[in-house]
């Protein structure tokens, strides 16, 4: 059973990637969940290891089907009974309190060039088609998330299942110098929209309305609407941080508990938190945000007080239990290497090339840090993400190893969590590194 303050956030639930080079083992995060009244998460895919952990949680679920897959799906109906067989089947059997299946995520985004408009919806007939063979269709709705520049399905509308819609008010502000700051957040801080008679404070609300007069145009006016994906990063760009992060939430999660829902749509409204946990293997195509959504930081605590029940009172984030870490050490800039100095650039560059700078970045929590101070966060957060093997804090001599925090001011240098994903042994890899010392000294 949740606990229960599960029943003042009954609407809202959290998107929960696994994008990140040390997950966090799904088990723990489930109890966090429950911890903190979690009753509903969006999964991007259909991992065995993430799913399992769900398994008589209370915990409902999407599950999904990436868009690599969505091609498959399309060409042969009996890829998507062997998918839901395997994902949908098994995992109710296992005890996995599965709600939806979402066939891609985001397909007719303009970046994918078209690659996706053909196989979307047949993938999305053969998906249907394989739950109601199956025996689920009734149960279990087969939905598309789509970016809220899409506001077309009838084919949804016919299955009884919903229209999902991500809804991104920074990116509204990313994406034009010009918008308004205020008309991102909640607490009415800003001039009104006037729109045909109806009044809009927020952005939110805009958009949201943008696709229930679209719905009506379709001639669907009823269709139940979900919101996917809604969220603050906390870094990676000027206007990505905590304080307006903590901003956008406190204001959203109030207004979710009054259940007022929008001008043109009132009343209760489901969403889906974007997202869980900061995922360090995100492309930044979009921008160096993209890695930074978490209300949780990489190692599972709160990244601001926050209660989800949206009272502002209590109830604020339990942070995830058992975590543990590498020793504390950090890798830092050796100055005493001055003869390898012209090697510098091209290191700095294969460290950020494969590991997350992007704190460093303009506007970013980082971007405040010397020549010096940027070198040596180049140079730690590689090692800490080939977990702290000593052969990744050399770069020639460039680098060196110490006991001694190197975090500067708001800059955090980071020292990395114990991996339990499977990819990678943290304790063997340590272990050849003493072996390495060992001979090194031989």
């Amino acid at each position: 059973m949740l606990p229960p303050s599960a029943a003042g956030a009954a609407a809202v639930g959290v998107n929960w990637g696994t994008m990140m080079s040390h997950p966090i083992h799904p088990s723990a995060v489930v109890e966090m969940l429950r911890a903190n009244g979690v009753d509903r998460v969006k999964l991007f895919d259909a991992d065995p290891w993430t799913v399992a952990a769900l398994a008589r949680s209370g915990v409902q679920a999407m599950l999904a089907a990436p868009n690599d897959q969505l091609e498959s799906l399309a060409r042969d109906p009996r890829r998507a009974r062997e998918w839901v067989r395997h994902n949908v089947t098994a995992n109710l059997n296992a005890g996995v309190d599965v709600r939806y299946v979402a066939v891609g995520n985001e397909p007719f985004l303009k970046s994918y060039n078209g690659s996706f408009i053909n196989i979307t919806f047949p993938a999305l007939k053969n998906m249907q088609r394989a739950l109601d063979e199956a025996g689920f269709g009734q149960r279990i709705k087969v939905v598309v998330p789509l970016n809220a520049d899409i506001y077309s399905s009838p084919f949804l509308h016919v299955n009884d299942a919903p229209f999902v819609v991500n809804i991104y008010p920074f990116l509204s502000l990313y994406q034009n110098p010009n918008f308004p700051l205020n008309f991102s957040f909640f607490d009415g801080d800003t001039k009104p929209v006037y729109d045909q008679g109806m009044v809009y404070a927020n952005v939110f609300d805009a958009n949201f309305d943008t696709l229930v007069w679209s719905l009506r145009k379709a001639g669907v006016p009823d269709m139940r609407i979900i919101v996917g994906e809604v969220g603050w990063p906390t870094d990676g760009d000027r206007n990505a941080n905590v304080k307006y992060a903590q901003r956008f939430y406190t204001g959203f999660l109030k207004k979710m508990a009054k259940n007022v829902g929008t001008p043109l749509r009132p009343g209760h409204m489901e969403v889906y938190l974007f997202a869980l946990i900061d995922e360090n293997q995100k492309s930044v195509l979009p921008g160096r945000f993209e890695r930074h959504w978490g209300l949780f930081t990489y190692d599972g605590k709160p990244k601001f007080p926050m209660a989800l029940n949206g009272n502002g009172k209590g109830n604020d984030l339990t942070e995830v239990k058992g975590v543990l870490y590498l020793p504390s050490q950090w890798c830092v800039f050796n100055k005493d290497a001055k003869d390898r100095y012209k090697d510098l650039p091209a290191s700095v560059n294969y460290a950020c090339s494969n590991a997350d700078c992007t704190p460093l970045g303009y506007g970013s929590s980082c971007n405040g840090l010397s020549h010096d101070g940027n070198i040596s966060y180049s140079f730690n957060i590689y090692f800490q993400t080939m977990d702290q093997d000593v052969r990744a804090c050399s770069f020639g001599g460039l680098a060196k190893i110490t006991t001694t925090n190197a975090s500067q001011g708001g800059c955090l240098f980071p020292v990395q969590i114990l991996s339990v994903s499977g990819r990678v042994t943290p304790l063997i890899l340590l272990s050849i590194s003493l072996l390495l010392l060992v001979f090194a000294v031989l």
